[in-house]
């Protein structure tokens, strides 16, 4: 009948071997086509770059975006899951400018565009094998036959569509603006981009000295953390609204705020003279350097109110070559421009000392020169969160270029409305991280200087005239020289012109590609090629139930695709999203190359099985939270879930294999106690699970699976299990398979989705062995639903109890060392409910305790000790501490401690003043009485009586001799139906014990026999600290 169950918690052998069963039966194609008429619910999968290779927050990803489709599916959804590689962008080009070993555009220039073009699309798929090995393996069911490919010609113009409609809305321009600059990639990048590379680095500040024209020792001061602007400085800016002195110190006379005056100069200074911000407009100053040749005023004192009073001087140094705020205030004060950087990010020929520095290591060199031409007042180390290149890592620079920008600003309010109707989880990361990203939206700096990408189809023409192609079809329409089979990169693209409609000559498409990421963020209708293809399919599947990636997508793929769905449909891509923390390692610290711990997600799955590290994610933590990531947290946390889960079903097939039980021949109706409670167990955790799955909290699912399984495992089958092994088929036998099966076969398919390989191996031996016309896949079953006749919330809380005063009971045990196998004579339980006697008698059993009585005053046994807790009552009492400590110090502890769980607060009275007390607010001890021992949990104390009588001790005795035989039986290999003869020796005080308790001991080990001799397989125990040899044979 069933095959015999392998309860090594070695599966990944048994897990290739479901690989191979899903294969060879189409089981995840078949999922898609069994639901095809169920409601759609649709998933988007971020697409990975396939030029690197996997790491183990990949596994994260994928398992939690694979839980939900498959718990979808199963609930008769129809869930298109269809993978998609993200393949432009610098990612690419970094990586063929390292395998070419050139460096930079000049460089790429004269490799020579399509060659290098050829290079980049030959690499996108250096590491696919890898990718789709590790999904395959995990166990992400995604569709990755018929992958989006972003540069694929069909996505490329449906990202042409949409810049076209975004360009009907007037909102792309072209501006000459200060933007984030990547001067080794040559090119800027998106606020959402600069957002992901932020560093926190040392720079040195430099409060430099502008001297005041026709005076010899007067100087402004100005702070700037970025010496290297310091030769194109153009102005300086004030405050107007805000008070400046003129302050003396050691002969010379400064100029700054008067708020800032002691911070830069100290308390020796003097002021000789004040000024509004206003009174300054105007003054002329020396410049520190004299690189620019300039034919246009300069270097004068303007004043804006963006000048702060938080740090620095109260006096800006303004650049408008590297800042936008410097920028703006240049322009509106006729500032000239001063330009003394190159896009290499090097000073020009004119800064002759350092023209061969990059910018940011020239600081330590300017601050020099400065210090020694009397220009620098005081240079100080400064860390600060600085922002690099998000992919080669390069300190970025404001640099004013001609960027082509989206208007995001103009569509601010719809980025935060939009964002509002969607369930984030959690929710601080849609109200904080995310949406105050969105409330301070800046627009979009969309064109890249590079090569690899989605070309940004505007062509221009020299009267001016600009044009956004929206599609192939206009281009062939508008072009006299476009090919048929036109590839959209360039530089093909780029040999393509169209006719000016204005003045009839040639346009000249503008040389960038866009932002990569924008490519990403138009997947929901550019993997359908819409609205070319599949119009209907798209408006079926927009927007998305469910998308979830990484915590750093909310400057990534999770905005941009807010954005482009709120440009073009005015709604919000996505209805649901999971956020996923890092995975660290063991420890706690961010895995690194150079720390050397950096987890191969390969080595772990090989090592412990997908299932295994699905379970560790699901369960370790909320998704959000960093996860402690390593083989023996894993190992841990599968042991106790799916150890105990393989070790109850292999009970179930161990037995019913014996018996030859066929759950198909019989019905499911439950008389006994147990199974009534672990079918209303059971029918109570599927509500539950699936209540918490449809609001997306895996994390709280799973903790109630774990727990569950632990009850049935270690309370139920434990429990049962004589019923089991009661010779026949008695309808109390017939009842605790039915239900042992019901059990089984339920939470097979109700933990499908999140071990999804040992789901399926128990599901072909459990059910589909004795019913060959089930589905051929747990996957094809339905999720299952809970039978509210089955569940009976009094019998569960009652049964609750009960396990709470067991585990008491056990602690209590424990901590004066008597063994479960010796009786006791009594034990109170300190309660103000009582369980009915049928319960009564479990927690007697279940703690061989011969009496239990329940009682409302544990006085008899126990007290209570309360002291005042400081942390808490000091700022809240202060004088009345003292009063309160002797209070506590006289009160009745029984009775305090049971006003305080019945009301959740201990009222005092003090000075007439009636003082409220909080758990948090006491500290509680205990102490029990002589000849008791106790503990205490929620509303039960639970007492045992420790004074063991002869008659005890000697019962205690025969229960630990039936113990060591029954081990002897199952090391020697006996069948759980063997009979055996059983001997013992060396020992009259057992001997004695055996001869009184013989056939007691005979009936427990099922012997023909017990003789006081020793033949068979021999074995010398401790009993109870007497020594004495058994044999069995």
């Amino acid at each position: 009948m069933y095959k015999k169950v392998d309860t090594s918690l070695n599966f990944v052998e048994r897990e290739l071997d479901t690989l191979n069963f899903w294969k060879e039966h189409d089981i995840f194609n078949k999922t898609i086509e069994n639901r095809q008429s169920g409601e759609n619910f649709t998933f988007y999968d971020g697409p990975p770059t396939a030029n690197g290779k996997p790491h183990i927050g990949h596994v994260l990803t994928r398992v939690i975006k694979d839980l939900i489709p498959r718990y979808k599916t199963m609930k008769g959804y129809h869930v298109i899951r269809k993978a998609g590689w993200d393949t432009h962008g610098l990612p690419v080009e970094l990586e063929i400018e390292k395998l070419l070993g050139i460096s930079g555009k000049p460089e790429i220039e004269k490799y020579g565009v399509g060659d290098f073009i050829s290079k980049c699309k030959e690499s996108v798929f250096k590491y696919q094998s890898e990718w789709e090995k590790m999904t395959e393996r995990v166990g992400y069911w995604v569709d990755m036959d018929n992958p989006y490919i972003t540069y694929d010609n069909n996505y490329i113009e449906s990202v042409w569509w949409s810049l076209r409609q975004i360009w009907d809305k007037n909102l792309i321009y072209k501006g000459h603006k200060i933007v984030p600059y990547c001067s080794r990639c040559g090119t800027s990048l998106s606020s959402h981009e600069v957002a992901q590379g932020y560093k926190d680095i040392k720079d040195n500040t430099a409060v430099a000295k502008f001297k005041l024209e026709h005076t010899d020792n007067t100087y402004f001061l100005a702070w700037t953390t970025t010496p290297w602007t310091l030769p194109s400085n153009a102005a300086l800016c004030v405050n107007p609204n805000e008070v400046y002195v003129k302050a003396e110190l050691d002969g010379n006379f400064y100029i700054l705020a008067k708020s800032l005056m002691n911070v830069i100069l100290g308390e020796e200074c003097t002021i000789v003279e004040e000024y509004k911000g206003t009174d300054l407009v105007g003054t002329k100053y020396i410049p520190l350097f004299d690189f620019a040749n300039l034919s246009t005023k300069a270097h004068f004192v303007v004043a804006d109110d963006f000048v702060t009073m938080s740090d620095g001087t109260g006096i800006v140094h303004i650049a408008p070559a590297f800042g936008e705020d410097d920028a703006r205030v240049g322009r509106a004060n006729n500032v000239p421009f001063i330009q003394l950087v190159n896009e290499q990010g090097f000073f020009t020929p004119e800064v002759t000392p350092w023209q061969n520095i990059f910018v940011k290591d020239s600081d330590k060199h300017i601050i020099k020169h400065l210090k020694e031409n009397d220009k620098l007042f005081s240079s100080t180390p400064y860390t600060h969160s600085y922002p690099h290149c998000w992919r080669c890592d390069t300190p970025l620079i404001y640099y004013a270029r001609d960027t082509w920008f989206i208007e995001m600003s103009k569509v601010r309010d719809k980025l935060v409305a939009n964002n509002n109707t969607v369930n984030w989880l959690p929710t601080s990361i849609g109200e904080g991280r995310f949406g105050n990203f969105l409330e301070g939206v800046i627009d979009w700096g969309l064109s890249r200087s590079r090569y690899w990408g989605t070309p940004l189809p505007i062509w221009e023409c020299d009267c001016g005239k600009r044009h956004l192609i929206g599609s192939i079809e206009e281009l062939k329409n508008l072009s006299p020289d476009c090919p048929d089979n036109i590839e959209l990169h360039k530089p093909y693209i780029d040999n393509v012109h169209i006719k000016c409609p204005d003045c009839n000559e040639l346009m000249t498409r503008v040389a960038d590609v866009i932002d990569c990421w924008y490519d990403s963020g138009s997947m929901p209708f550019a993997q359908l090629h819409y609205p070319f293809e599949n119009k209907e399919l798209f408006e079926e599947n927009f927007p998305a139930n469910f998308i979830s990636e990484a915590v750093d997508q909310t400057r990534g793929w999770f905005y941009t695709l807010m954005a482009i769905s709120t440009l073009i449909f005015d709604k919000s891509p996505y209805k649901n999203v999971i956020v996923l923390g890092h995975v660290c390692d063991k420890d706690g610290f961010k895995m690194s190359k150079s720390k050397g711990n950096v987890v191969e997600p390969f080595s772990v799955i090989d090592a412990v099985g997908a299932d295994a590290v699905r379970w560790y994610f699901y369960y370790a933590s909320s998704p959000w939270l960093p996860s402690r990531f390593g083989v023996e947290n894993v190992t841990e946390a599968s042991r106790k879930f799916m150890g105990t889960f393989l070790n109850t079903y292999a009970f179930y097939i161990l037995y019913a294999d014996i018996d030859k039980f066929d759950p198909t021949k019989y019905k499911l109706n439950p008389s006994n106690m147990m199974d009534k409670w672990v079918l209303s167990r059971l029918n109570t955790i599927v509500s539950e699970v699936d209540e918490l799955l449809g609001e997306y909290k895996i994390f709280e699912a799973s903790r109630i699976m774990q727990d569950f399984i632990d009850d049935v495992s270690n309370w139920y089958v434990r429990r049962s299990r004589e019923r089991f092994w009661a010779s026949d088929m008695p309808q109390t036998k017939i009842d605790a398979y039915m239900t042992l099966y019901t059990v089984l076969e339920t939470f097979t398919r109700l933990s499908a989705p999140f071990i999804p390989f040992m789901s399926e191996e128990i599901y072909q031996n459990l059910v589909r062995t004795n019913n060959t016309s089930a589905p051929i896949s747990v996957h094809l079953c339905d999720f299952p639903v809970s039978d509210n006749k089955f569940i009976d919330k009094s019998l569960e809380e009652n049964m609750d109890s009960v396990l709470k005063i067991v585990n008491l009971g056990r602690a209590c045990r424990n901590s004066v060392d008597i063994k479960t196998r010796q009786p006791i004579g009594k034990m109170y339980v300190g309660s103000t409910s009582i369980v009915p006697q049928e319960f009564i008698e479990i927690i007697s059993s279940e703690l061989n305790v011969k009496e239990v009585e329940f009682t409302t005053d544990a006085s008899d046994f126990i007290s209570y000790t309360f002291k005042p807790q400081l942390r808490t009552l000091g700022p809240k009492y202060g004088k009345l501490l003292s009063n309160i400590r002797t209070e506590l110090t006289n009160i009745d502890g029984i009775k305090a401690s049971q006003e305080l769980e019945s009301t959740n607060l201990l009222k005092l009275t003090i000075n007439d003043t009636t003082i409220e007390l909080t758990k948090d607010d006491l500290l509680i001890g205990s102490t029990s009485k002589e000849g008791f021992v106790s503990e205490s949990e929620g509303s039960f104390t639970v007492v045992i009586d420790t004074d063991l009588s002869d008659e005890l001790i000697e019962e205690g005795f025969v229960r630990e001799i039936i113990s060591k035989i029954q081990t002897m039986r199952k090391e020697s290999d006996f069948k759980v139906q063997d009979h055996i003869t059983v001997g013992y020796a060396n020992n009259s005080k057992i001997s004695d014990i055996i001869l009184k308790n013989k056939s007691l001991i005979m009936q427990e080990v099922l012997a023909d026999d017990i003789v006081n001799d020793l033949a068979g397989i021999k074995k010398e125990w401790k009993v109870n600290n007497e020594v004495v040899t058994f044999s069995i044979k």
